[in-house]
């Protein structure tokens, strides 16, 4: 039995460490003023414990942890 915990995008598509995503949604960072806009693209994802969640870094907001209910697999 394996305890790998698989994550998958609004599409279903599962997601691996260092994969792509693309935001669907508009999102506002808690915490500061920034705004994440629709369409952005997100490099190098990292995995978190969480199946529904992902670690990444934008260009406005480094360390940032999004839901994978607003991405797809780019």
């Amino acid at each position: 039995m394996t305890d790998e915990i698989i994550v998958r995008d609004s599409n279903g598509n599962q997601l691996k460490d260092g994969d792509s995503v693309t935001l669907i949604k508009d999102l506002k960072v808690k915490g500061t003023s920034e705004t994440i806009k629709r369409g952005t693209l997100v490099k190098n994802i990292r995995l978190t414990g969480n199946p529904g969640e992902i670690e990444c870094n934008t260009k406005q907001v480094k360390g940032l942890v999004l839901k994978t209910e607003f991405l797809k697999k780019a």
